[in-house]
């Protein structure tokens, strides 16, 4: 799948470690703050992670359901961020909803995954075709380090251009 010219860009920049760090800070500090992290991106699918510590611990020695949201956005945000980077017109994107299931309880490194990079990227097209506001639900599943499903959110995201 084809990445927009500017979006080579976007991606160049999130596939540097420094740059990415750089990105965090700036853009997303409570996301650097709480340890997320992105392990991996391409057009098809994006792997944000988090592990366990301190600072986003909750009094059940777990993970805090917040961090993981935070990760868990973030490997669908970054898949339209992507598409969206440098476009004109420009494209608003907002979570207009967020729901998540828990399954076992947050330790250790959690990594969360998004494959629907093709369907956000189809809804980013319509929307700057037809102008008009564009809803995608998408999800990402967090899995712990011994394969076992810890969590599923489900974001909507709508995208429109701006005219």
């Amino acid at each position: 799948m084809e990445i927009h010219p500017e979006g080579k860009i976007f991606f160049n920049l999130i596939n540097n470690r420094f740059k990415l760090k750089l990105l965090l800070i700036s853009k997303l500090p409570l996301a650097f703050l709480a340890g997320v992290n992105l392990e991996s991106v391409n057009t098809k699918e994006a792997i944000a992670t988090i592990k366990y510590k301190w600072i986003n611990k909750n009094p059940f020695r777990s993970i805090y359901f917040a961090a993981l949201s935070m990760a868990a956005e973030l490997s669908t945000g970054v898949l339209a961020m992507m598409h969206l980077y440098g476009r004109k017109p420009a494209i608003s994107m907002l979570v207009v909803a967020n729901t998540a299931e828990f399954y076992k309880k947050a330790t250790g490194k959690i990594s969360f995954t998004c494959h629907e990079g093709k369907e956000i990227k189809n809804a980013i097209e319509n929307s700057v075709k037809t102008l008009e506001p564009q809803i995608i639900t998408v999800s990402s599943i967090g899995i712990d380090e011994n394969g076992d499903a810890i969590a599923k959110f489900t974001f909507t995201w709508s995208f429109k251009a701006k005219t």
